[in-house]
């Protein structure tokens, strides 16, 4: 599929209605479920904003600060798997440059720039057998439109784990452990460095990423996703 981002009459990727020089029609994107009160440190949806989660509280995480749009939920959720499993690109662009403006407006108020934009590096079998990782592709975008450099090969995932869908925050972890490795050259001391995914689950990736780059002399680490999942049962 192949969607022409510069003609001025086209159509709502979502509904298919007539939308003249954007992608998604107002209806649509007012609709999309922003995420409003959320956990400032992990984002994780809460009934109102400025708050800290229980479990960021107990054990606070190595990253710093997660800034998201969306809950995990219809349509944003539809759009992604289609992104990353059916490499519908275009449902892709459109949510990373809608991340791009919302980070810009972060940034205008107060949330720190990062030097450097790294992805989450991708599994090399699901690489193979996708063809393309979607953490990168969402850094390329968001690179170009926040005029920030990224780093595609700063981290390497050096043990291929079994896939994290359906498993336990625990199990999570325990498997990401030693799973990724900074790259051997990389000079990161001092730097504050934004990770890029597409969706926040549990938080364990972005936890052993973090732990890693702090090691490394990295001072700040910020994860900046598409959408962020509720805790279980919520």
């Amino acid at each position: 599929m192949v969607y022409n981002w510069s003609i001025n009459k086209q159509q709502c990727l979502l509904c298919d209605e007539p939308c003249e020089g954007h992608p998604l029609c107002i209806p649509c994107e007012a609709e999309l479920p922003w995420l409003d009160g959320q956990c400032a440190v992990c984002a994780v949806p809460l009934p109102t904003r400025g708050l800290i989660c229980g479990e960021c509280l107990k054990r606070p995480p190595s990253y710093d600060h997660v800034e998201v749009p969306w809950r995990f939920a219809f349509p944003v959720d539809t759009l992604i798997t289609r992104f990353k499993h059916q490499a519908r690109w275009p449902f892709g662009r459109l949510l990373g440059e809608r991340l791009a403006l919302h980070l810009q407006h972060a940034f205008t108020d107060g949330l720190p720039q990062p030097d450097l934009l790294v992805p989450v590096p991708l599994a090399r079998r699901r690489l193979r057998q996708r063809g393309f990782n979607q953490a990168q592709m969402l850094a390329q975008w968001l690179a170009a439109a926040l005029k920030l450099p990224v780093d595609e090969r700063l981290l390497e995932r050096i043990v291929d784990t079994p896939p994290q869908q359906q498993l336990d925050a625990a199990t999570r972890r325990r498997n990401l452990r030693q799973a990724f490795r900074v790259a051997p050259a990389a000079n990161i001391e001092g730097l504050h460095l934004a990770l890029i995914d597409d969706v926040l689950t549990t938080g364990a990736t972005a936890e052993a990423l973090a732990q890693l780059l702090k090691r490394a002399g990295v001072v700040r680490v910020d994860v900046y996703c598409l959408a962020r999942t509720p805790k279980p049962g919520n």
